[in-house]
């Protein structure tokens, strides 16, 4: 289904990245497979974690975004073969693009009496895409599957010392004695990037907070995970009352009874939630020859620059330069590209999603091409071959290119990974590179592709244009496990324009 640039600018504009951040942090936050390394006397020796025998629990909260409620979750505990069978489920409806968009999150796992993994299973529903995952712990490896049947695909993971599932982590508060000061570190693997990462925490004071007209005597702990920052706040046995994240998100202790109920509609876009704002307009983006702009709060955030100078823009102390790259492009090889490169071969390799060895991938790819060994050529016609046929409609979900494929529907990401695919899998260098777009009077978090002819090119296989107009703002290039930095500067970020040439 082709839909027109004009289409795009319109409300259905399906240009934010911010769906894949969405599922990705919540699976970090309700899912995540913790490994703790704490500054106290270690809570998993000590006391294997003061759950009585035979006692099983359930606890449920209430999901909100700026005070209107969107979800609930719940996590189920009881005994199991020595151990405990821990079980999570997530629910979210939200409002993307005018799109409701319901996503379902389910996580089963087998711990040991001290909460250690054995196994565990990870499904997500999103409506258009269901997502799973596997994995098992054998002696120091945490061993994963992606997929099933045929398309199940086999990863292992060294681990330093056995994970510890994230649905223990209230238990192991009701073995803690907080004061106020001290912090502990814990390393945890996301299933949704298959990556280890650093989260750190810190007990920063005693509070009395207020739920259902109820006062709790609280302590409050302030966290970052990914780059994020957020704060829970647990009772004096343990128990975590309140849990609050970027985006607006905050999560609230509550009951069976009252957890599933009164989930709103027409809840604010949570694109709009996001948005970059920007102080001038920027009208007839594609005609701009240049654009220089002031990137403000991006410095205090820890966020990694490395990535935002490159061969079109040039960032110095908070000024940002673009330029737009301008044809005609000259191709610098015969596809496919053979030049030993240790920089390049990456780019031309398979990843996690980016499945350009898989047969339905190479099939695609060489019936588009046909006998063009032209790479600017291929690059533009690929790009093209993208924009037309995929149906451009959010997709809250963590892409994959074969399924991009399959289900021939997704929002930019679903573009720009199916597109790197494709390229890849003739032998054309491609990578993705994940920031800014201007549309609709303001900037908005964006994916698109950067391909090698003999140079770099930016190109956008979700507005078609071939090269991107320069409110293509690049902040960081790479797969999912590279977008999540994105989440580090979310709501931290606004723009001035300080100047702009046109053609």
């Amino acid at each position: 289904m082709k839909y027109s640039t004009n289409m795009i600018g319109k409300k259905r504009n399906i240009l934010n990245l911010t769906g894949i951040l969405i599922v990705i942090f919540w699976v970090v936050m309700l899912s995540i497979l913790f490994r703790k390394h704490y500054l106290y006397n270690d809570p998993v020796q000590s006391a294997a974690i003061n759950v009585k025998a035979g006692e099983a629990r359930q606890d449920w909260k209430e999901i909100f975004l700026n005070n209107k409620k969107v979800g609930y979750a719940v996590t189920a505990l009881k005994p199991f073969e020595g151990g405990y069978y821990i079980q999570d489920e997530l629910f979210l409806k939200l409002n993307l693009m005018g799109f409701e968009k319901g996503l379902y999150t389910i996580t089963q796992a087998s711990v040991d009496e001290s909460f250690r993994l054995k196994n565990f299973f990870f499904k997500m529903n999103s409506g258009v895409i269901n997502y799973r995952i596997t994995g098992k712990v054998e002696g120091n490896l945490l061993k994963i599957t992606t997929g099933t049947g045929r398309r199940g695909k086999v990863k292992e993971i060294r681990l330093n010392e056995t994970p510890v599932i994230s649905s223990g982590l209230d238990h192991m508060f009701r073995n803690i004695k907080p004061v106020p000061g001290e912090s502990f570190n814990t390393t945890f693997f996301d299933p949704a990037t298959m990556m280890q990462r650093q989260a750190t925490f810190k007990v920063i004071s005693r509070e009395k907070i207020k739920i259902n007209n109820i006062e709790y005597d609280t302590f409050m702990v302030e966290g970052e995970v990914m780059g994020a920052r957020l704060n829970f706040w647990f009772d004096m046995n343990g128990d975590i009352l309140k849990e609050q994240s970027i985006m607006g998100l905050t999560m609230v202790k509550s009951s069976p009874a009252n957890a599933p109920l009164n989930i709103e509609d027409g809840v604010e876009d949570f694109y709009e939630v996001t948005v970059v704002r920007t102080d001038k307009k920027l009208p007839d983006t594609k005609r701009l020859k240049g654009l220089t702009i002031r990137l403000k709060g991006i410095e205090d955030t820890g966020f990694d620059l490395a990535d935002i100078s490159g061969e079109r823009q040039k960032y110095i102390n908070g000024i940002l330069s673009v330029t737009v790259e301008e044809g005609p492009f000259r191709a610098g090889y015969r596809v496919p590209y053979t030049v030993e490169e240790p920089d390049m071969k990456k780019y031309l390799a398979p990843e996690y999603n980016i499945e350009s060895d898989e047969d339905a991938i190479i099939s695609k790819a060489q019936k588009i091409a046909g006998n063009i060994k032209d790479p600017v050529i291929l690059s533009q016609k690929m790009m093209e071959w993208v924009y037309t046929n995929i149906e451009k409609r959010p997709v809250i979900s963590i892409p994959s290119a074969t399924e991009v494929l399959e289900t021939m529907t997704g929002d930019c990401n679903e573009h720009a990974i199916l597109l790197t695919a494709l390229l890849r899998a003739v032998g054309i260098p491609a990578r993705i590179s994940t920031g800014l777009v201007y549309t609709r009077e303001n900037f908005y978090y964006h994916a698109w592709v950067e391909v090698y002819t003999g140079e770099w090119i930016t190109i956008d296989p979700t507005m078609n244009q071939f090269p991107a107009d320069v409110s293509h703002i690049t902040l960081l290039r790479g797969n999912i496990d590279k977008q999540v930095e994105i989440m580090a500067v979310i709501g931290k970020l606004a723009i001035e324009v300080i100047d702009f040439e046109y053609n």
